[in-house]
């Protein structure tokens, strides 16, 4: 089952987090605390896409998942802030105000660079960290102008969810080859609207929120992070073998884990695959 509880981020908005688990146990047969873990989605994600991850997390562990601002059932404030300050310091809010601290925090794409920057800031809140398919390098201003063309694109409204699930596993123009997976994760960040399936997020916040990254490199952050870090990327993804294997060297304690058969989208391509990476290592840092 899952459980939401509402947290208070920075300026007061309000988060949505949803507790994995069967029925709530915050606390192990023998009373001990379970560890926490808090898994922070990417841009235009939301918390249900964790969902898989979360369940098989939460036999050991106190898994919760976060809807971050502007994204799934959180508040959308008309103005922001979208910026790295206050994603870093919703999730430090989320892990102090759920008790999840000292948490492992597993992020994908933006939510794993907010987890190492919470990491780096805060490190008495972070006991490991879990980075999925992002980079550290600066993606500069020709990033930012494709990634509005490509908003721009989509041929909203869609008549159906079947309409969704093609045009983004098998008709968008940036694919290069078919991905079903894609199309679900897809269809799961749109609601019915009186004229059809919009996505639940604004994509002009989106692009205010990506603009504060992507001009940036983020290697100085990623050399603060003290706790142990497992970098895993897909091999058809978007972080290359040779950039994880460089933040990897920068990480006082980097290791490194790569998935076959997997994009971007590492944990919803290939699950299997993504948990047998990530479980050994959270074995290895979080003993039960």
């Amino acid at each position: 089952m899952v459980r939401r509880i509402d947290v208070s981020g920075t300026g007061g908005v309000r988060l949505a987090a949803w507790e994995f688990t069967d029925p709530p146990k915050p606390r192990g047969r023998t009373g001990a605390r379970k560890p926490g873990v808090l898994l922070l989605h990417g841009l235009m994600g939301r918390a249900a896409h964790w969902a898989e991850t979360a369940r098989w997390l939460s036999t050991r562990h106190r898994a919760v998942a976060l809807d971050q601002r502007g994204h799934g059932r959180s508040d959308k404030p008309p103005e922001g802030p979208f910026d790295r300050a206050a994603y870093v310091e919703d999730a430090a809010a989320a892990v102090e105000q759920l008790d999840l601290a000292p948490v492992t925090l597993i992020g994908h794409a933006m939510g794993a660079l907010t987890a190492w920057q919470l990491a780096a800031r805060r490190p008495d809140l972070v006991r490991a960290l879990v980075i999925c398919d992002m980079r550290a390098s600066a993606l500069g201003a020709a990033s930012q102008r494709e990634w509005t063309e490509w908003f721009g694109s989509w041929p909203v409204p869609f008549a159906t969810l079947a309409d969704v699930r093609k045009w983004f596993g098998e008709d968008d123009p940036v694919l290069e080859r078919p991905s079903p997976s894609r199309g679900e994760f897809f269809a799961e960040v749109m609601a019915e609207r009186s004229d059809g399936w919009r996505p639940v997020f604004s994509r002009r916040q989106m692009l205010r929120a990506r603009e504060t990254w992507v001009h940036d490199a983020h290697w100085e952050e990623l050399a603060l992070v003290r706790c142990p870090t497992l970098v895993v990327r897909g091999l058809d993804g978007e972080l290359g073998r040779a950039e994880a294997q460089e933040m990897v060297r920068v990480l006082p304690r980097g290791q490194y884990a790569e998935v076959v058969d997997a994009g971007h989208l590492v944990h919803y391509d290939q699950p299997d695959g993504w948990r047998r990476v990530v479980e050994p290592f959270l074995a290895e840092v979080l003993p039960v």
